[in-house]
């Protein structure tokens, strides 16, 4: 029977991005096995039990790091930073989420050349590299050696929308329309440049949830005082997920300029409600976004008006846009992803069934 190794320690923090990504996709792979095959998952022990009975687990402890006697057919460990890597002979699926850690400013270059150094050596060792778009397959080549003859697959993610809608009153004071942002806030999230739209659009609140950078938070706060719009500006910080369905319900733009993104998530979340998505032509967000989102070509002040303003047209004027939205977000489900990777454990194993 072959045996399949699933690395899902990060769900410590399950409602976590990263926890989210295990939880579901673990979910789906369960859901899909073939009968023939076992499935065993790594888990913190809060965990044991969370894919149901018909698989195994095994409980993360950090010497798990530095030794093991595990044997399985194929190892799969779902995000770059994962320490927990086979000792024993195993066909090693390891997949990068992203390399932004390398681009951003406040990590040290010693620092940097470490966690490169890591990622090099989960390539050395793997039988096979997956990623979560084709722009992060692309940087892969080019800021870490990939022989040609190694298999580098990009295999998206997908996205779990509740089937009802949280009919709860406004979890946030709002009183009026409001455009939407989530995401950490950080610098190269950007959103600092989305402040002339409220400044040329006084009707609207902005809305920008997501844990936060405190001096990053103070500049936009500082920004935001200085156009006269800090009355009009929410920045409420971590929100739970019945706050977030309703706030992408309710809104009536979703606007994420990011600079550096290895997915984008919550472009697809949005799109899924039919909702106009305003982002960054950069990084792999037009990957996501496909044709149906509206690109801000620069971030200088009028540029981001403008483009907001004649997107915002569009789409009011486009009675079918809001049902293109939700089909490209479609387009990102967990059962297909789930489907490619068992695809892909069993040209690892060199089996069909």
């Amino acid at each position: 029977m072959p045996s399949l190794f699933l690395e899902t320690e990060r769900m410590t923090n399950i409602n976590s991005g990263l926890g989210q990504v295990c939880l579901h996709l673990g979910q789906e792979l369960v859901r899909q096995r073939p009968s023939d095959w076992e499935l065993t998952f790594l888990v913190p022990p809060e965990q044991v039990g969370v894919f149901g009975n018909s698989v195994q687990y095994k409980v993360a402890k950090k010497w798990h790091r530095y030794w093991n006697t595990w044997k399985f057919d194929v190892w799969h460990c779902l995000h770059q930073g994962s320490k927990f890597l086979p000792v024993r002979p195993s066909k090693l699926i390891y997949t990068i989420l992203d390399l932004n850690y390398l681009s951003l400013p406040e990590y040290s270059e010693k620092r940097k050349r470490q966690q490169k150094k890591h990622y090099q050596r989960c390539i050395d060792k793997a039988y096979a590299i997956t990623t979560i778009s084709h722009y992060v397959a692309t940087d892969v080549r080019k800021q870490l050696v990939v022989p040609k003859t190694k298999l580098l697959k990009a295999i998206h993610l997908g996205v779990t929308i509740p089937t009802n809608i949280p009919t709860i009153s406004a979890p946030i004071e709002l009183d009026g329309p409001f455009l939407f942002f989530i995401g950490m806030l950080q610098p190269y999230k950007n959103v600092h440049t989305l402040l002339p739209l409220l400044a040329a659009n006084p009707a609207y609140r902005l809305v920008l949830a997501g844990p936060d950078k405190p001096a990053y938070s103070q500049q936009i706060r500082q920004q935001a005082q200085q156009m006269g719009v800090l009355d009009r500006l929410i920045i409420p910080g971590p929100i739970d997920d019945p706050t977030k369905w309703w706030l992408y319900a309710h809104c009536d733009a979703f606007l994420f300029p990011s600079l550096l993104e290895g997915f984008g998530l919550p472009v697809v979340e949005a799109m899924a409600f039919g909702k106009p998505v305003f982002t960054s032509p950069l990084t792999s967000l037009p990957e996501v976004g496909g044709s149906e989102a509206f690109y801000f070509p620069s971030f200088d002040a009028q540029t981001m008006v403008d483009t907001f303003q004649h997107g915002m047209t569009t789409y009011r004027n486009d009675p079918s846009m809001p049902e293109r939205l939700k089909q490209q977000s479609a387009k990102f489900r967990w059962d297909l992803v789930a489907a490619d990777y068992w695809t892909l454990y069993k040209q690892v194993l060199g089996t069909s069934s």
